[in-house]
């Protein structure tokens, strides 16, 4: 984990903890923000569920600057490019494809902080060949940024329950 990420998760968490009204201002302003914010998180949801890869540059932040901890691999993943290789290493096509594997999310939290946003819930995976019992399951959390109209996803960190 590079200085610069340890930095900015301290000061991330830093932030959080001495402002703890963020959520009650932003029921108190209006929830169109949280909805735009809850429409990137259902769309990425879809893009799981469909494996479609296009849908990668469609709700991440673009360039350099976007990361991703998976649960499945060890590291953190830089850039919208190695983003994109490790949904193709799960199999994500452009357009989609049909499959059975089935992701979901539940106990979802936002905060909104201006022009960023902290998501956290928990994530459950069956793969089709699972059986209802064995399904993976672990907190996700994900750091949404506001590029103009739109909300995109510019850090994402994925645990697992074992």
């Amino acid at each position: 984990m590079s200085k610069n990420h340890i930095l900015l998760c301290f000061f991330l968490f830093l932030f959080m903890a001495t402002v703890p009204s963020a959520s009650t201002m932003l029921t108190a302003r209006g929830n169109s923000s949280e909805n735009d914010i809850q429409a990137l998180i259902d769309s990425w949801v879809g893009m799981w569920n469909s494996y479609d890869l296009a849908m990668v540059n469609y709700l991440f932040l673009q360039g350099s600057r976007v990361s991703y901890f998976s649960s499945e691999k060890e590291g953190l993943i830089q850039g919208i490019e190695a983003v994109r290789e490790h949904h193709v290493g799960f199999g994500f096509v452009d357009g989609g494809k049909s499959q059975e594997n089935k992701l979901w999310i539940d106990d979802v939290h936002v905060s909104e902080f201006g022009t960023a946003a902290v998501v956290a819930g928990i994530w459950y995976f069956q793969r089709q060949s699972d059986d209802a019992e064995s399904v993976q399951k672990g907190p996700f959390t994900f750091v949404c940024v506001r590029q103009g109209e739109r909300w995109r996803l510019a850090h994402l960190n994925f645990s697992e329950y074992k």
